[in-house]
């Protein structure tokens, strides 16, 4: 388990913490800074569930998209594009449970992304 202290991975719109894992699943709390964006993706090997613990969330699944408050879940089926927002003026924090054959983070294919990734 990795040290709450310190991000597992920092990235441009926040940073993730990997809480816990084993075969075919792993979870995730997101840490989305105001005005951060995760790109427009999806994934070939996971689906994943999102459940906002603080702060209003604006997701995307597919053509839909939702306002999260704290409390509020939702399931991103296996190859469905979605994404993550934050136009407030704190934190959103979501814990994020995958399930899949395989979880690395090489496993996104990007749409939209305004930090320019591939």
């Amino acid at each position: 388990m990795s040290d709450l202290r310190e991000p597992t991975e920092t990235r441009p719109w926040g940073c993730f913490y990997v809480l816990d894992e084993g075969p075919g699943f792993k979870v995730k709390r997101l840490v989305v800074t105001p005005n951060g964006r995760l790109s427009l993706q999806s994934h070939k090997h996971r689906a994943e569930h999102w459940t906002v613990v603080s702060g209003e969330a604006t997701v995307t699944v597919g053509e839909c998209v939702h306002t999260l408050l704290r409390g509020d879940a939702i399931d991103i089926a296996l190859g469905e594009r979605h994404r993550l927002e934050n136009f407030g003026a704190v934190d959103v924090e979501v814990i994020e449970v995958q399930f899949g054959d395989y979880l690395g983070e090489d496993d996104i294919v990007r749409y939209e992304d305004v930090f320019q990734r591939s």
